[in-house]
């Protein structure tokens, strides 16, 4: 059986992932956001990876799928690796750093993709170019929406540790083992 804080965890991860589904402004979502947190605080790396790619699979369902999603999911990959490296070391800075070190690998991913596959840019220097600075009008909202959402979802869970010692230090992963 899996821990209570373990499932604390996957739930956070998936109304993160809902809210996805209400009205905002554009790239100002929970989805750096959800993963990062994933690659803090679970142990198991399969599950880190896994339930924030299960939970955005389940929010794109509703919204939608489009041409760029393999990237979307690649910059997830790499959010939750960035998490990993938090573990242990979890506090307003490194989580900053997190976030904004997430938002620039999407920027930089999502973006060379939108350059090499829309057709909207020629595929040179200077196209390359064009599609970046055409980007820069959203990527304020992408470091806002991460930065946001990586304080609720790090934030909630430590004021939730904070307030009910059942979800302390239990592992987040692993079976408990009888006596």
């Amino acid at each position: 059986m899996l821990s209570k804080k373990y499932w604390l965890i996957a739930g956070l991860v998936l109304a993160a992932a809902l809210l996805r589904i209400l009205p905002h402004p554009p790239n100002f979502a929970p989805v750096a956001a959800m993963a990062l947190f994933a690659g803090a605080h679970l142990d198991n790396r399969k599950l880190a990876f896994l339930i924030p790619l299960i939970a955005m699979a389940l929010s794109d369902i509703v919204i939608g799928f489009h041409d760029g999603l393999v990237l979307v999911y690649v910059c997830m990959c790499i959010a939750v690796a960035i998490g990993t490296q938090l573990q242990g070391r979890i506090g307003p800075l490194t989580v900053a750093g997190g976030a904004l070190a997430s938002s620039v690998i999407f920027f930089v991913v999502t973006n060379f993709g939108v350059w090499l596959t829309s057709g909207m840019y020629p595929l040179n220097a200077s196209g390359l170019v064009a599609c970046y600075v055409a980007a820069i009008p959203f990527f304020h909202y992408t470091i806002a929406g991460d930065l946001f959402y990586a304080g609720v979802l790090f934030g909630g869970f430590a004021l939730i540790q904070m307030k009910l010692p059942a979800f302390r230090g239990e592992p987040t992963s692993v079976c408990k083992t009888a006596r």
